[in-house]
């Protein structure tokens, strides 16, 4: 439920009306507000808020009303709506209905306010009343219970590999761990450092790949990335890989695709395929791509992004990202919708490295160029819960 236009006359209006409220008139009745307290839980809510009037009304009572923003962000942890309240005669209550974002997020305690204005036939007892949203999150683990699901098979496909991760420990049949911090940070001058321990298993059917603020071989944060090099590489077909993605800036859960000769071709010659990638502040957008180039000098990209095509954003549920893959052709998509299509053509004349076998990655990235620093607002831990992944070919 998404309902919020502001007007730049109202936001004129009270914004230069000062903090102070007015006097009651004592021959008018009282519009009464009170402050107010709310648990945000983890899931939406819509609250009724209550205004009061108190005393003999023989006409309409009109006061118009908006909600400002104080620490709690607007879209991000409250979303309301402005207007216009009329009781008629014998009324003495009407509501203001706004929703409380709810997440699974540690945070500190947010506010925003609701401001009363431009009454008639009536007065205040203060026009500015405080909804604190109290948080409850312990920082604990919470699986989504809904979003998307792809089927185990596919017409004209037979399924030739998958991971459902329902085990309690990482498969070295088909993963690695990378351990450290790369080159130059990844060479995107990430802050993390990647190690197995952030890797777990939880309920028998989920992987866990935990971002968490600790301080290890110099380095503030850690985290985990597993790659299928050398024990599971594939060349076309169709792959699903279910997720749910972890929230915050500065955090950058992927997951993609590398040429099996990247060792001996580097990159970008290699050929990088992003089924996944998402950034911690926005988790509404998903940005599928690929890169390429005879060398490093010549690295160029092309991709397209897509906002979550449901109500749920990337962390709040399961979404499933896939590639068809096929000779000469790339499409990307999220829950059955394409949004990348690429072929040699989109490539600028620049060679096409992908009718070659390429491997896996799972990773969550701290920081860096893209996309940017955690800042005071990120909470840790931060969790990419993945599902299954499977190739049908």
């Amino acid at each position: 439920m998404r309902y919020i236009i502001y007007s730049l006359a109202i936001l004129f209006i009270f914004t230069s009306c000062g903090d102070e409220s007015p006097i009651p008139n004592p021959t008018l009745p009282i519009l009464v507000i009170e402050d107010l307290e709310i648990e945000e839980g983890n899931t939406d809510q819509i609250i009724s808020y209550s205004v009061r009037l108190e005393g003999q009304i023989s006409t309409n009572v009109v006061v118009e009303y908006t909600i400002l923003e104080k620490t709690a962000s607007r879209l991000d942890d409250y979303e309301g709506s402005q207007g216009q309240l009329v009781f008629a005669e014998g009324e003495t209550e009407k509501t203001i209905e706004f929703l409380i974002v709810g997440d699974i997020l540690e945070e500190n305690n947010e506010s925003f306010e609701i401001l009363l204005l431009n009454p008639i036939n009536a007065t205040f007892n203060k026009n500015r009343a405080t909804v604190t949203i109290l948080n409850d999150d312990d920082g604990s683990l919470i699986i989504p219970t809904e979003g998307y699901v792809t089927p185990t098979s596919y017409s004209g496909y037979s399924l030739v590999w998958s991971d459902e991760f329902d085990q309690s420990v990482l498969n070295e049949d088909n993963w690695t761990h990378e351990i450290g911090n790369g080159n130059s940070g990844w060479g995107n001058n990430e802050l993390q450092y990647y190690k197995a321990d952030n890797t777990y298993f939880v309920l028998d059917d989920y992987m866990i790949i935990e971002a968490r603020q600790e301080l290890e071989s110099g380095f503030n944060y850690t985290s985990s990335r597993i790659v299928s090099q050398g024990k599971q590489e594939f060349k076309y077909g169709r792959i699903d890989i279910r997720a749910a993605t972890p929230r915050g800036r500065g955090l950058w859960p992927a997951l993609w695709m590398l040429g099996k000769n990247f060792n001996t071709s580097g990159w970008p010659s290699c050929g990088e395929i992003d089924i996944m990638e998402v950034i911690g502040h926005q988790t509404n957008i998903v940005h599928g791509t690929v890169h390429y180039g005879a060398d490093f000098s010549q690295h160029d990209f092309t991709g397209a992004s897509r906002i979550t095509p449901s109500g749920n954003t990337f962390d709040s549920a399961f979404h499933v990202f896939s590639l068809i893959w096929e000779e000469d052709l790339i499409q990307i998509l999220v829950d059955d919708v394409l949004y990348v299509e690429i072929d040699p053509s989109d490539l600028n004349g620049q060679p096409w490295p992908f009718n070659n076998e390429f491997f896996f990655i799972m990773n969550v990235a701290v920081g860096g160029n893209w996309p940017g620093n955690p800042d005071i607002n990120t909470v840790f831990p931060q969790r990419m819960i993945v599902d299954y992944v499977r190739v049908f070919q």
